[in-house]
């Protein structure tokens, strides 16, 4: 039975750039009348110096968890590490644990592997829980958007951690029309279902993020090329140029500000711009990190519709080189057919 009155027992394993400022987060803003003890690990023994040195208990190896282990106050283990090693990291966890314990994954897992992991673990005894976390490197000071999956009797005790770590209320304005107790989503996490449910709404929230990215990109960059004059035919037959001085950093500004397309990413677009106006120290070269292809495969899947958030998928693939030899093809067809000599690049 757990103690109710004990600290709960919270180790973050994995202190990269939302590990480390996770257990900052908890440390610094959970209710007093729930303290939490937080243990830290990572691979890089450097990593683990620096937040012992903050106050936090560090661990050597994972096997230091198997002094941690009390059947009163079974431990929990934030698991918070790249996804392509979450798998094996549960499974080095899961064998320094006692029954009764609890993993969180933290990170971008694909929703159907926490189905088997929820599973197996369910088998010896420690209980699962899928976190689709949101914040990135602003979170500590933000508050992170919790999206998770598990047990309802579990995610309860868990509790005073996700609202730690949440936003809060205050965070944003209360949508017009809600009226009564504050639910939990208004405070920046909600409990989506059982396992899996979590990264599920994660992942489709990162498809969106690719697809609303995309759009502020190809939008800019239409700004960007009237700069340069757009030629285009006229009624009469001849040739006329659209040609505007634009300054983006000051466009992306006024959109904050009242426009329908403000959002934190268009923020951080205008921080961009201020820091590099040319963007010169960016190659333009832009990776993906999984959730978008999930996003694209389920949808698949599900016979759903997503156009936009497929585009936005394939525009990355294209920014990598990838289109390269397509390309190739298509200026060696017109050439065949018609004769027509490549177009010389600007």
């Amino acid at each position: 039975m757990n103690n109710a009155s004990a600290p709960l027992q919270l180790t973050i394993v994995g202190l990269g750039r939302m590990g480390a400022n996770i257990a900052r987060r908890i440390k610094r803003e959970v209710l007093a009348n729930t303290p939490v003890n937080i243990s830290v690990f990572d691979v890089s023994a450097d990593a683990v110096k620096t937040l012992s040195a903050e106050g936090f208990t560090g661990l050597s190896s994972l096997a230091d968890l198997k002094k941690q282990n009390d059947a009163a106050n079974p431990q929990i283990v934030w698991v918070m590490v790249p996804a392509e090693v979450t798998g094996a990291t549960i499974k080095s966890i899961s064998e320094h644990l006692d029954k009764g314990a609890t993993i969180i994954d933290g990170g971008n897992t694909f929703y159907r592997e926490d189905i088997a992991n929820a599973d197996w673990l369910k088998e010896i005894g420690i209980d699962f829980v899928d976190v689709g976390t949101s914040g990135g490197v602003f979170g500590l000071e933000r508050g992170y958007s919790l999206m998770i999956g598990g047990e309802k009797k579990v995610v309860d005790r868990l509790t005073p951690i996700f609202r730690a770590l949440a936003p809060g209320v205050e965070s944003a304005e209360r949508t017009p029309g809600k009226t009564g107790a504050i639910s939990t989503a208004e405070e920046g996490f909600l409990h989506c279902g059982p396992a899996g449910s979590g990264h599920f709404v994660k992942m489709v929230h990162n498809g969106i993020e690719y697809g609303a990215m995309a759009a502020y990109a190809e939008g800019l960059n239409l700004l960007d090329a009237v700069r340069n004059g757009i030629t285009h035919p006229t009624a009469v037959g001849g040739k006329s140029e659209t040609k505007y001085d634009l300054d983006l950093a000051q466009v992306t500004e006024v959109w904050r500000r009242g426009s329908v397309v403000a959002s934190w990413l268009l923020d951080l677009t205008t921080q961009a711009y201020e820091e590099d106006p040319k963007l010169d120290n960016y190659a333009g070269s832009v990776a993906d990190s999984g959730e978008g292809r999930w996003t694209v495969q389920t949808a698949i899947d599900a016979g759903t519709p997503a156009n936009v958030l497929g585009a936005s998928l394939f525009s990355r693939f294209a920014s990598r080189g990838n289109d390269l030899y397509a390309n190739k093809v298509l200026s060696a067809m017109r050439k065949k057919f018609g004769g027509h000599t490549e177009a010389k690049s600007k």
